[in-house]
Parts: C-alpha cells; sequence; structure tokens
C-alpha cells in the first residue's frame, strides 16, 4: 500500500510542483488587480506557457499526472475549503430578503443557456458551464460544477474565459451604470449582489460605488454574493442526477453512487464555520487555501488547454455569456 502512494507522489510531483509555480505569482497578481483576479493570471499564463511549449515539441508527458491530479482532486479540495467561508447563519439571516431575486437570477440564466444551446449547438457542457457560471458565483461555481458533469479541461477554459470577460465589464461599468439608473445605496448593493458573478467583481463594483458616493454598499454586496454561493449545493446535487439518468439505462439512480462527494464536505465545512464560530483569522486563511488552490487547478487546466482552438471557437460561448448577462441583469434590476 505505502509502495503504491509513493509511485502516485513520484507520477504526480512534478505536475503539481508545475502548476504551484504558476500559482504563486498569479495569486499575488490577483492581489494588485482584484478585477482581473489570480485564477484568470492562471489560467491565460498557463494557456500561453503550454502553448509555447507545445510549439517546441514538450507535451509535459512527465508532468501530466500531476497536471491532471491538480484539475481535479485539488480542484475540489478547494471547493471544499470555500465552504469554510461560509457562516450559514448570517447568510440566510441577512440574505434572505433577496432570494427570490437569486432564485429568478439564477432561472433565467439556466434557462437562457439551455435555449440558446439547442439554437447554437454549442457543447451542453459548455452551455451549463456558463449558465451556472453566470448565475451563481463565477469561477467557483465552474469549479464545483466542472467534476460533477464531466466537462474537459477545454471545456472549463471556455467557461472561464467567458465568465472572465463579462466580469470585468460589470466592475466597470455598473457603479456608472447604477447612478444612471438613479439606483439608492441598498438598490446597488442588491444589483451587484447579484447581477454580477464573480466575488472579487462583486467588491470591486461596490467599492468603486462607495467611492462616488461615500457610502458603505460593500457588506450588502457580499451578503447577497454569499447567499447566491449557496445555490452550488442543490445546482451539484441535481446535475448529478441528470448525468446519471443519462448514463445509465436503470430506473433508480443510487444516490450514493452520483452525489458529488465533495459538495458533501462543503456543507460540512460551512456547518462546522457556522456551529463552532471558528476565529477570524482561520477562516480567512483557509478562505486564501481554497482561492490559492484554484488558482493552482486554472493553472493545470490552461497548461493543457489549446489557446489557438479557444479563441477560434470562441465566438458562440461569447454571445451566450452575454445573453445569460443581459437576461441576470434585466431580472435583477426587476427585483430591486
Amino acid at each position: 500500500m505505502e509502495d503504491k502512494e509513493m509511485e502516485r507522489v513520484r507520477e504526480r510531483w512534478r505536475g503539481v510542483l508545475l502548476c504551484f509555480c504558476i500559482a504563486v505569482p498569479c495569486y499575488f497578481f490577483g492581489k494588485v488587480v482584484p478585477i482581473i483576479g489570480g485564477p484568470v493570471f492562471a489560467i491565460l499564463g498557463a494557456m500561453g506557457l503550454g502553448t509555447m511549449l507545445r510549439s517546441r515539441g514538450n507535451r509535459l508527458e512527465r508532468e501530466q499526472s500531476g497536471i491532471k491530479f491538480t484539475s481535479k482532486v485539488i480542484l475540489q479540495a478547494a471547493v471544499v475549503l470555500l465552504g469554510f467561508g461560509m457562516n450559514l447563519g448570517s447568510v440566510l439571516e441577512t440574505g434572505k430578503g433577496s432570494l427570490p431575486i437569486i432564485v429568478s437570477t439564477i432561472s433565467i440564466s439556466l434557462i437562457v443557456a439551455y435555449v440558446l444551446q439547442k439554437f447554437l449547438k454549442v457543447s451542453p457542457k459548455i452551455a451549463t458551464l456558463v449558465g451556472v457560471g453566470s448565475s451563481i458565483c463565477g469561477g467557483s461555481a465552474i469549479a464545483a460544477t466542472a467534476p460533477v458533469i464531466g466537462a474537459d479541461d477545454e471545456e472549463i477554459a471556455q467557461a472561464i474565459s467567458v465568465i472572465f470577460l463579462f466580469n470585468v465589464i460589470a466592475a466597470l461599468v455598473f457603479p456608472a451604470f447604477g447612478s444612471a439608473l438613479g439606483l439608492n445605496d441598498a438598490q446597488f448593493g442588491m444589483f451587484a449582489g447579484t447581477a454580477i458573478n464573480d466575488t472579487s467583481s462583486v467588491t470591486a463594483a461596490a467599492a468603486a460605488w462607495d467611492g462616488i458616493h461615500g457610502s458603505n454598499t460593500l457588506d450588502t454586496a457580499a451578503i447577497v454574493k454569499m447567499t447566491r454561493t449557496l445555490a452550488i449545493i442543490p445546482i451539484t446535487v441535481v446535475l448529478a442526477f441528470v448525468r446519471a439518468k443519462k448514463e445509465e439505462s436503470a430506473e433508480s439512480v443510487k444516490l450514493s453512487k452520483v452525489f458529488p462527494m465533495f459538495v458533501l464536505y462543503f456543507v460540512i465545512a460551512s456547518v462546522i464555520t457556522t456551529v463552532c464560530g471558528l476565529p477570524v483569522w482561520l477562516v480567512g486563511g483557509l478562505k486564501d487555501a481554497s482561492k490559492f488552490l484554484i488558482i493552482m487547478a486554472m493553472a493545470a487546466i490552461g497548461v493543457n488547454t489549446d489557446l489557438v482552438k479557444l479563441v477560434t471557437t470562441g465566438g458562440k460561448p461569447i454571445f451566450m455569456g452575454i445573453c445569460c448577462w443581459g437576461a441576470i441583469t434585466g431580472v435583477s434590476l426587476l427585483g430591486i
């Protein structure tokens, strides 16, 4: 048993180390430029590195085992650690007023993605990732959903790229857009929390609004955003059952076989934070660890992604992202 474990370590260490080395500078770049974020720096930088190495005949064959381990197992570990940043009591108490809008925006995004997937003939997995990423919490939702639906690295990279594009646009445009619409502080906090998908972009937009108006909408926007994040749980469970029904001829599907266990661990982590009242410094450390592991996983996905193919096939997913984003924005504004 120990020999097998050591053999796995020997197979994986090069790939894991490669992803770690890419992740370290990207983590700090993400701190400096939060509107873009570490995961996007990682996936774009790794795609460029991978493309360059392949052009020189280096297929990273010795690193593949570790790269795949990072893109799957470490990605799931990152989602579990994300749970430690969720105090369910605080989120539900403060965010319950936003639940109708959250449910509506998630529903409309998934419906739009489903309809466009049929119309545009986009990969169902890319459509699912774009729909979920747009409506729940960007990269984190994609990270949680991808293993459940069996998405490959290129599909994940495609979805992350689409989500990144609209994250940046929203963070830059929404404060001025909200002012033009005459939104008050509470309304903009709700709007930012429900219509912008990634936490870093929600924070950037709310901070920009506060800077313009001398207010404090950041807390409201963050709580609404965390409430949206809880939707990861039912969405991943439903998708697991849908996938199992498609892949099996049996009429009944066993819960133990299809349930994504890392989502259960995510729930357990959230319950621990809620019940035990973990110290702020520990929760902060675990959240930072989660972010770093996500960056590592995005580096692993990026290294194995064909950058040229990604660019040439990106038109339809981007159009889908525009439609999902527009639908979410409209529903959010109607709700507030």
